[in-house]
């Protein structure tokens, strides 16, 4: 079961991974651009606002599976 959050990505770095503040709980975790995002070639930028999908099982780290328009 997947815990989604959102949040504003803050620093994009090599291989499609960002660094997202997340806005409920403050902190921030390294997010990976999810497959479908990949495949349709969406372009995600800083100060964009995204949903992050993260396991329960590891919160530093997260998928990123929408970005708001």
């Amino acid at each position: 079961e997947a815990i989604i959050f959102t949040g504003k990505v803050i620093d994009c770095m090599p291989g499609a991974m960002f660094k997202v503040l997340l806005d409920s709980v403050n902190t921030e975790i390294v997010g990976i651009a999810s497959g479908k995002i990949r495949q349709n070639r969406i372009k995600i930028l800083t100060g964009d606002k995204v949903d992050v999908e993260m396991s329960p099982y590891d919160l530093s780290k997260g998928r990123i599976v929408f970005r708001h328009k």
